[in-house]
């Protein structure tokens, strides 16, 4: 069975274990979608740290042959679970902000967002 996998990611390079994580449940027919959406206002690529950080995620798609979208929407979690549907998405994978934090104010309003068939997985810090 096609298991397409999503990890959501910020800037920082702790998303790391998030795309390690998402990369041991793609299955062989499946694929590894890394996505990062940012806020509308957002400079992106304005300071040196941020190109360096899309830079890095880059690379990292590169090696573990995964899809990468970058964009921008002041809703975040509806342009993530449109994501989702368009490309056939079954388990999502998002960071816990901090180690209580597994259910926060993000995460609910995503799970609220997507198909109740794709699974949402948060995986703490």
């Amino acid at each position: 069975m096609m298991d397409n996998i999503m990890v959501c990611v910020t800037k920082q390079k702790t998303c790391d274990r998030l795309i390690e994580y998402g990369e041991k449940l793609v299955d062989s027919e499946g694929s590894l979608l890394i996505i990062h959406v940012s806020k509308t206002e957002e400079k992106f690529l304005g300071n040196s740290k941020e190109s360096e950080a899309l830079k890095y995620l880059y690379e990292k798609a590169m090696e573990k042959s995964a899809n990468l979208i970058v964009l921008k929407s002041d809703n975040i979690q509806d342009t993530l679970a449109g994501q989702a549907i368009e490309n056939g998405i079954k388990k999502i994978i998002v960071g816990a902000s901090n180690k209580e934090e597994t259910e926060g104010e993000f995460i609910k309003k995503l799970r609220s967002k997507i198909d109740e068939d794709i699974e949402l997985i948060v995986v703490p810090s």
